[in-house]
């Protein structure tokens, strides 16, 4: 399983993502092919090898002419409409539709324009909450700029040259200080990063500078899967994009492309969310357990327990992924009676499982198969599906289990091998 992991030591803008891209082994060629296909003109892109605290990258610039033809190479391309007056760049005042025509005009393939869309969706999206607009309305430079359109369709076809399995980040760094923008003086972060950033890990502070601007957010808030500070993979190659500032912290983004062994995904952490409940109605656990494992809930179980006072009453378990915690823990405290609900990380090892459906002389049944290191190691039919052949045929549950076992054992020995 190939993994790319984003280390967000020092930020993230969409230069030094084009950087870190190329430098992680996507062919510039292939770069430049793509964004031509875009219908824009009067830019270029330059790719060079740079250093930061002697740390060697890849630089990427992309220089847009403006409206009088000077060559006019914007330094902090990411941040330009943090600098010069709103009227500069009138004639490229695009609003989201815009972009989407553009996008759809394109030559490109389907999977990279829905890419590079759910990126500039999320920036208009946050810019219309701010501003208080409705998301049509939103003309902005950071979208609308050309060397914007050319970061983030640029970010969505070097991801799909990569592709990636899995997305993952570090905790992401935004930086300190001020920044000019459009409306002048504004805090770190920008409050479109804030905007896209939420819900998402981050801190601040280690530069004193922006560090993640709202295109760096996109990028991260529409691909990564999740995002952790713990590489649990083996990294196989580490690329450096180069940013447009010498600072103190190298202005670097650091990419690491690396394989999850497969074994690895049967093991795993998930958190385990508990509460104590010893006043409720017991028919209305039925419905609680439907609603969690609805919202993703890998497991949900309820134990016996005795409380204080010797008052009989239930512990409710629920497993799941790290992200589904939040909306797990409040099923619990709106559709039960209890006031709060505690948290554990647990580790789990699991046999690799899959999913085979055979047809047998009473009618077809899945049959459920576990693997250790490739190996089938034990199997059991479906429930489900026996119960209903055993309505079906007038038999006990009992015999349809001993009628399948039986027939799955003789079937052709390839019901051994791993499928795939």
């Amino acid at each position: 399983m190939k993994i790319l992991y984003y280390d967000c030591f020092a930020g993230i803008s969409g230069d030094m993502h084009l950087g870190a891209m190329i430098d992680a082994g996507v062919d510039p060629d292939h770069l430049v092919s793509e964004l031509k296909k875009l219908p824009l003109d009067g830019w270029q892109i330059k790719f060079k090898r740079d250093q930061r605290k002697s740390i060697e990258g890849t630089r990427v610039d992309i220089i847009v002419e403006d409206e009088h033809d000077h060559h006019h190479d914007h330094g902090h391309h990411d941040h330009h409409n943090h600098h010069g007056d709103e009227d500069h760049h009138h004639h490229i005042h695009r609003n989201y539709d815009d972009i989407k025509q553009i996008l759809e005009t394109s030559g490109l393939p389907e999977k990279t324009k829905s890419r590079a869309l759910k990126m500039f969706k999320l920036i208009a999206e946050a810019e219309a909450k701010i501003h208080g607009v409705p998301v049509e309305e939103i003309h902005f430079h950071e979208v609308g700029a050309v060397d914007s359109i050319l970061d983030i369709t640029g970010a969505a076809i070097c991801l799909e040259y990569l592709n990636p399995d899995r997305i993952l980040s570090s905790t992401v760094e935004l930086g300190s200080g001020m920044v000019k923008c459009a409306h002048g003086l504004m805090p770190v972060p920008a409050p479109a990063t804030a905007e896209i950033l939420k819900d998402i890990p981050v801190k601040l502070g280690s530069t004193p500078h922006e560090a993640t601007t709202p295109t760096g957010a996109a990028i991260l808030a529409a691909n990564v899967d999740e995002f952790t500070d713990q590489i649990r993979f083996k990294p196989q190659k580490t690329a450096y994009g180069i940013g447009q500032r010498d600072t103190e912290r190298p202005n670097i983004l650091r990419v690491y492309l690396g394989e999850l062994e497969e074994e690895a995904l049967s093991t795993g952490e998930c958190t385990l969310i508990e509460c104590n409940i010893d006043d409720m109605n017991p028919e209305f656990y039925g419905d609680v357990m439907d609603a969690l494992f609805e919202e993703g809930a890998l497991d949900v179980f309820i134990t016996p327990t005795i409380m204080k006072k010797n008052r009989p009453a239930v512990i409710l378990s629920v497993l799941c992924g790290h992200e589904k915690k939040k909306d797990l823990s409040e099923i619990l405290l709106k559709q039960t009676t209890t006031l709060g609900v505690r948290y554990q990380t647990v580790s789990r090892y699991m046999l690799e499982r899959s999913t085979e459906t055979v047809s047998t002389s009473l009618g077809k049944v899945a049959i459920k198969k576990a693997y250790h290191n490739g190996n089938l190691i034990k199997w059991k039919p479906e429930y489900e599906d026996c119960k209903m052949l055993a309505e079906k045929h007038r038999l006990s549950l009992r015999e349809v289990y001993t009628i399948i076992e039986s027939e799955f054992q003789q079937m052709k020995p390839e019901s051994y091998e791993e499928p795939g």
